[in-house]
């Protein structure tokens, strides 16, 4: 096998130059059922192939289990606790507001994908929404950088000075599809296909959507077809001669009682009405500015004091209602998930399984899943996720994998490091 010839350090890592072309594929939501049903059933034929001949096991996603921490993670190949995103919302204590990322956000710490493409490698990244390339994109797109980032969504304003690709590149012959479509995820597939053939990277990062697996469970119909489609898309990746990793940001969980009603605690309305209105703020930080395949709901909030209330006080009320797995002093989240301490609240709740956490009732707009059952994530039980790369392991990486706790954000460096001969 091919030997490096140079590393690049980043948070802590050295990642090799890749020696062929190399592809990360964040599978959004693809909880590790998903990825089962599909090889059992033979809806996906190549990725079952790929699983047999390469490396296949689950990981574990960052914590809190939402997309921007555990795409950040990923391409940081860090968790939270490094650069700083552990949420898409977040109330800011100076200034007493409430947050929504939707662009860099406070990243804290440089990424693989820059990285790379400072060191001279041709690195492109793709993402379905337009919010989360903005993250991805620092350092690697935009004025003096020259790699390439750009979403699906926006794909038909791309600009070379902004994201490293005109418009005409970034959309290809296809139309740009709604945000609310597995077409969005295959437009990413597609377009990353076409970079690889036009020689335009060498490293790929091709973030999907979880629009599909919010709605439907494995083994539905809706999700079968979705399957096969990336399934198709992955073996145009491998033929194309790359190394393949595939991995989710986070699982999925249906949070509906068995009457399809959301299971719901209001923790906002159960807080006001123990400690009083206004004294603490429940904080939703799966909030995002596409909330219909979720309302804003899943199994992890932060609970913020604003007025007087006794914080291990709070923390121990919230342990004792039903539905919740954990309560947390804000010093203790944080070791315990390794989160950053400047955008934690006073108390982390994690939800049990099955149990989604919000507001209060009224403000999650229950509506628009137009009568589908809330499927959605956050807590522990959607933190197991696929974690799977095209190449045999060397025997370094292969030790590697059965000694220690692997994560998400280990991908880049079992793809560029592991499929190599150690150095």
């Amino acid at each position: 096998m091919v030997r490096c010839t140079m590393s690049i350090e980043v948070n802590g890592r050295f990642y090799a130059r890749p020696v062929r072309p190399s592809v990360v594929i964040c599978y959004d939501g693809c909880d590790p059922a998903y990825v089962a049903d599909a090889v059992i059933r033979g809806v996906s034929p190549r990725l079952k192939r790929m699983l047999a001949d390469g490396f296949y096991a689950n990981a574990l996603s960052a914590m809190p289990s939402f997309t921007n921490p555990n795409n950040v993670s990923i391409i940081c190949g860090a968790p939270p606790r490094v650069h700083g995103i552990s949420g898409n919302y977040w109330y800011d204590r100076a200034t007493k507001t409430e947050v929504m990322m939707t662009d860099a956000g406070p990243l804290s710490a440089p990424t693989v994908l820059a990285s790379l493409s400072q060191a001279g490698v041709k690195v492109a990244a793709v993402t379905a929404k337009d919010k989360l390339r903005k993250a991805l994109a620092v350092g690697l797109a935009g004025p003096g950088a020259s790699g390439i980032a750009f979403s699906a969504e926006k794909a038909r304003s791309c600009t070379i000075e902004e994201h490293g690709i005109d418009s005409a590149e970034a959309q290809g012959d296809a139309p740009v599809p709604g945000q609310y479509s597995p077409e969005l995820s295959l437009f990413v597939l597609d377009a990353g296909v076409r970079l690889l053939k036009a020689a335009r990277a060498e490293l790929l990062y091709l973030s999907l959507s979880d629009f599909v697996q919010h709605a439907y469970a494995p083994g539905a119909p809706q999700s079968d077809a979705f399957m096969k489609a990336v399934d198709d898309r992955i073996g145009a990746l491998l033929d194309l001669g790359a190394v393949v990793g595939v991995v989710a940001d986070h699982g999925m969980t249906d949070l509906s009682l068995a009457d399809g009603t959301p299971n719901i605690l209001y923790l906002g309305d159960v807080l006001d009405a123990r400690f009083g209105p206004g004294c603490l703020k429940v904080i939703c930080p799966i909030t995002d500015p596409f909330v219909r395949h979720h309302g804003a709901l899943g199994g992890f909030v932060r609970v913020h004091v604003v007025g007087e209330a006794d914080h291990a006080e709070v923390r121990d009320f919230i342990a004792g209602l039903p539905g919740i797995q954990h309560a947390l002093i804000r010093e203790d989240a944080c070791r315990m998930f390794e989160l950053p301490m400047e955008r934690e609240g006073d108390v982390t709740v994690v939800a049990s399984k099955g149990v989604a956490l919000g507001t209060s009732k009224g403000a999650h707009k229950l509506e628009e899943l137009a009568g589908a059952r809330l499927r959605s994530h956050g807590s522990l039980a959607e933190r197991d996720v696929p974690f799977a790369v095209s190449s045999p392991l060397n025997a370094e990486y292969r030790q590697k994998a059965r000694s220690g706790q692997l994560y998400n954000y280990d991908i880049f460096d079992y793809v560029l490091n592991g499929t190599q001969e150690a150095r």
